[in-house]
């Protein structure tokens, strides 16, 4: 097994309390790096997870887990996870996972799950719109689809992240959140395969030639999973498409580090909105 065999890694650094007098790791600790890893696997195929099992009617459920020693991992080592879906049956999928340190592999795994009906835990067969998701990440294909267009069209999708986002975690007020601004946006969403909206944000005209893209909200279980990016790489795609040569946001200054790994720079102080610290920041659209 070799680095190459995965598409999918999950990176962690030891920590001391996974470590034992010799500061090595300790052998239970492995099948934890690997449950960690399956979490950031759902997250790289666009799912929320407990969202996504209620679609499907069912869960998945542990039915065998074997590990194989190489090697250890020792205090302060950077690890990375490589997993991959092998085999899928009637009613199980069965996981591969190889530890790596480096090029070096540490240790190997099989995961083997059911999906069955959480009520009674009795297996059932792996619905197909689950069979092929894993099938085409697997095979390189993308996870996510962005659409954009009028608030008649996406609204309820946009506004149901929204809400959750902002007026649910982030307690905006309700009148602070909808404005005449969505009946002449573009509003973007992503979708998932299964057709679930994941993500949105919106795109107006702040003056001729510059766009201002807002209301940008993830899903909170795929924040971090290269959703938002997609979402706003769209945006910037639909300014650039009608002629603008700018985009501003007004970003939360926890959110300061994504916009500027997509080329955005803050401008002017930072400020409040509802109640949360914003910068300003902006990015030319000439190369994208």
């Amino acid at each position: 097994m070799q680095r190459q065999d995965f598409r999918f890694f999950h990176r962690l650094r030891v920590r001391w309390a996974e470590v034992d007098m010799q500061k090595i790791v300790f052998n239970a600790h492995y099948l934890m790096y690997f449950d960690t890893a399956i979490a950031d696997y759902w997250r790289a195929l666009a799912l929320p997870y407990e969202e996504a099992m209620h679609q499907l009617d069912g869960d998945l459920y542990v039915k065998k887990a074997t590990v194989e020693f190489n090697a250890s991992a020792q205090m302060d080592d950077r690890l990375d996870i490589g997993l991959k879906c092998g085999r899928i049956g009637n009613s199980s999928m069965t996981f591969i996972g190889g530890i790596f340190r480096g090029d070096e592999l540490l240790i190997t795994c099989e995961l083997v799950y059911v999906f069955a009906d959480p009520a009674t835990q009795t297996s059932k067969s792996v619905p197909a719109p689950l069979r092929d998701i894993l099938t085409g990440y697997e095979a390189g294909e993308s996870m996510v689809q962005v659409k954009s267009g009028a608030w008649s069209e996406f609204g309820d999708h946009a506004g149901r992240i929204r809400t959750a986002v902002f007026l649910d975690e982030q307690k905006i007020p309700a009148e602070m959140e909808w404005d005449d601004g969505d009946r002449t946006a573009v509003h973007a969403v992503a979708y998932n395969r299964l057709d679930q909206p994941i993500a949105t944000g919106r795109l107006l005209q702040q003056v001729p030639g510059v766009a201002r893209i807002g209301r940008m909200a993830v899903h909170r279980a795929l924040r971090g999973s290269g959703v938002g990016r997609q979402l706003l790489q769209a945006l910037l795609a639909t300014a650039a498409a009608r002629g603008d040569y700018e985009a501003m946001l007004h970003a939360q200054r926890s959110a300061e580090e994504f916009y500027l790994g997509l080329g955005f720079e803050p401008r002017g102080e930072p400020f409040e909105e509802a109640g949360i610290a914003h910068i300003e920041m902006a990015r030319p659209l000439g190369a994208l």
